[in-house]
């Protein structure tokens, strides 16, 4: 089976995206996804006007000011050098411009079958463990990576 790794970055905007205050990263936002979608390992990203999508994003970020972002792609590597390696690296090396900074991890990365679109609660359940666990073969993150063998192997699959 070919697996893809998955991320959910989540980060409190420090006012909302039409203040002034977020001008600096809304200006790059149009930049950073075609970027995304034409970046080597690119496989999807989560976009409101997909399915299943489509004006039912269950409510598991509550927060207004909670900024949310999904993407899959073939590799960590590849995540790995879009997320460092370019406007969105820029925009990251920034974010204290327009989040705020938080003891909690943001990001969380996971295996899943090529083809699977993961959901927003499905995410949340796996930064909720990461952030509860530490990194482990079910949810992890760049620094504490595991392939998809060592996730099968602890799914018992």
């Amino acid at each position: 089976m070919i697996y893809h790794i998955a991320q959910l970055n989540v980060a409190t905007m420090l006012d909302h995206m039409d203040s002034p205050r977020m001008a600096g990263v809304v200006a790059m936002m149009e930049t950073v996804n075609r970027q995304s979608e034409q970046a080597p390992g690119f496989v999807w990203r989560m976009d409101e006007s997909q399915e299943p999508y489509i004006g039912v994003v269950p409510p598991v970020f509550p927060d207004p000011l909670m900024f949310v972002n999904m993407s899959i792609w073939e590799s960590v590597d590849a995540l790995f050098q879009y997320t460092y390696f370019n406007l969105h690296g820029e925009a990251f090396r920034r974010r204290t411009e327009w989040f705020a900074r938080s003891t909690q991890p943001g990001t969380v990365l996971w295996w899943v079958p090529a083809g699977h679109r993961p959901t927003v609660p499905e995410a949340k359940e796996r930064l909720d463990h990461l952030r509860e666990h530490g990194a482990t073969p079910f949810a992890f993150t760049f620094k504490r990576r595991f392939t998809a063998v060592e996730a099968a192997q602890a799914a018992g699959a």
